[in-house]
């Protein structure tokens, strides 16, 4: 960082971070990338279109459940996953056994949910699932008006939830009756009888055939039916985890929800009303003009995001739309919240270290070199960029041998999910702008007055970001701290040597790279062509302020300091953390 009042200047790229990069690079392609262009499933494969899957969907419907198209028709598809059975899988290293088997063919753990949206009242729940990429039948819903609540499966896409979980089998039919409404469907699925073993229940699923010729694992092939108004209701084949996994998942979701209340929540929230506090004592030091158009800028791009993030909704009834409008309005609460955080970070931080270290850790506009030192920022940011994606490889590796992490599927975060996929990267902004001014710019700061070390304030700032990240499904749920402990102390080792703007175009950049190659394994030609745009924003942007800030363009260096000099325990700028 700059002293206060000095003409600004970046600090050069060494050969060494250099060289660094460029591993890192390497080593993010060939663990990260290469693996997800080799793998066996559906290798090479497009995902079918929304629209296709619609037409099967309605065909399907047609020729086996008795639907009949009508005029306003429409079929909503959202994407669905068996989370629990995948993350099963990925915890025991079956994943590639079940692709090499084609099981995921028949019995995909991700499908396609496409739900009837109709005028008519016959339904109260007709819905086919269908493979993603091959667009075969996977499993169907179709329960008749009166017999269910009305679902589109939004949230079952949401929440992972089955959306007919809670309609009971129909107890009234009985054994042999069940049986000869199931066979046409074993048949269809081309399941061998002599190998079922049936089982009868109560309650749920009324009726269940195990094939335990075929496993996976601990996990049998099952063909699950549910019965209403003397009819197959419910069909599900293919496979579940079994219950001492789903057991774990329960515990571990439970214990990360309470690291993410009082370990990221409620410090992030103390954090906020220190910020608001010495922005208004160290107003002489800063402006409170200068994070307004972040923060408006950081509440435009929250509130697109949510609105990308919310699947496509089939209701059109008083209370879906009372509950549309409830949930806008805390989704635009909550935005404020973040955004005010944001705000008073970016002012309270930007006073608090020109008023007790006298540096500039956030240039203005127009500064002497500002152009030239946000073009040295940006490149700066990519080749840490590069090096966190080394680095976070190595972590993956480590953990991997050391706690035996795995992971699972999140519906919720998956851009089928999302009404415009290639919007996705705008989260990477958000997280750039918002977490380096919250957890670096002003909390390594504010930390530093309170236990007075660099290192421990920047590791105490890092371990409550580290706890906000909690929730992802990765377990154990330890292993996602520890990674990200060793990520963020390097992101405060980057924003005390090169200063915010670095920081935040290295942390843009990282997450840009993750999610641009994300839009890309896509292969839609628009998603594949947003993956690479993505990449190249952080530059564009960096180069479109260096075009409206070039050189000559500048304020004299006295008009710079905003308000007396450092006072007392300021210093030179700070070395690096060790």
């Amino acid at each position: 960082m700059n002293p206060v009042g000095q003409p600004l200047q970046q600090r050069p790229i060494s050969r060494t971070l250099m060289i660094s990069g460029l591993i890192g690079l390497i080593l993010f392609v060939l663990f990260q990338i290469v693996p997800s262009l080799t793998q066996e499933d559906f290798a090479g494969e497009p995902v079918i279109s929304k629209s296709e899957a619609r037409e099967n969907a309605a065909l399907f419907a047609a020729q086996n459940l008795g639907y009949i198209p009508e005029t306003g028709d429409r079929w909503i598809v959202t994407y669905k996953s068996d989370s629990a059975f995948y993350g099963y899988m990925s915890r025991e290293s079956l994943l590639d056994d079940y692709s090499k088997r084609k099981l995921d063919r028949k019995y995909p753990y991700d499908t396609f949910h496409a739900s009837l949206d109709s005028q008519d009242d016959k339904w109260a729940d007709l819905a086919v699932d269908l493979n993603m990429y091959t667009g075969e039948p996977a499993g169907f819903t179709r329960i008749p008006a009166g017999a269910g609540e009305k679902g589109n499966g939004t949230e079952a896409a949401l929440t992972g939830k089955d959306e007919t979980e809670d309609v009971i089998s129909d107890t009234s039919l009985s054994p042999v009756q069940q049986e000869r409404l199931a066979q046409p469907w074993l048949k269809l699925w081309g399941a061998d009888p002599s190998r079922l073993k049936k089982a009868f229940a109560s309650g749920g699923f009324g009726l269940i055939y195990t094939d335990s010729s075929v496993k996976i694992g601990e996990a049998p092939l099952r063909y699950a039916f549910k019965f209403t108004a003397g009819e197959v209701s419910v069909f599900r084949p293919g496979f579940s985890a079994p219950e001492w996994h789903t057991a774990y998942v329960k515990s571990q979701t439970s214990a990360a929800t309470r690291y993410t209340l009082f370990g990221y929540g409620l410090p992030t929230f103390a954090l906020g009303v220190l910020a608001l506090i010495y922005s208004i004592l160290r107003r002489q030091h800063t402006s409170f003009a200068r994070g307004a158009f972040l923060s408006a800028a950081h509440f435009a791009i929250m509130m697109i995001s949510t609105y990308n993030m919310l699947p496509e909704t089939a209701g059109t009834g008083a209370e879906d739309r009372i509950t549309s409008v409830v949930m806008f309005v805390i989704y635009t609460l909550y935005s404020l919240l973040m955004s005010a955080l944001l705000y008073f970070s970016l002012v309270g931080g930007n006073g608090l270290w020109r008023k007790e270290e006298g540096l500039n850790p956030w240039p203005r506009a127009k500064e002497p070199g500002y152009g030239k030192y946000v073009m040295d920022s940006v490149y700066a940011g990519y080749i840490w960029a590069f090096v966190l994606l080394g680095v976070q490889t190595i972590m993956f590796i480590i953990l991997q041998y050391t706690l035996h992490n795995w992971s699972t599927t999140d519906p919720t975060q998956s851009p089928y999910n999302m009404r415009y996929a290639w919007l996705l990267p705008i989260v990477a902004w958000l997280a750039g702008l918002s977490e380096e001014a919250v957890y670096r710019l002003f909390g390594i700061r504010m930390l530093k007055k309170i236990v007075r070390s660099t290192l421990l304030a920047s590791l105490i700032t890092t371990i409550i970001w580290a706890f906000g990240h909690t929730l992802y499904p990765i377990y154990p749920i330890s292993s996602r701290p520890i990674e990200l402990t060793v990520i963020g102390l390097l992101f405060s080792y980057i924003f005390l040597r090169f200063g915010f703007i670095a920081v935040m175009f290295s942390h843009v950049v990282f997450d840009s790279i993750l999610m641009g190659a994300t839009l890309i394994f896509m292969q839609e030609p628009v998603n594949v062509a947003a993956g690479f745009i993505t990449i190249a924003m952080p530059f564009v942007v960096g180069y479109i302020v260096y075009r409206f800030n070039p050189p000559g363009r500048e304020r004299k260096p006295q008009s710079l300091d905003l308000g007396p000099g450092p006072g007392p325990g300021s210093g030179p700028e700070p070395g690096p953390i060790t």
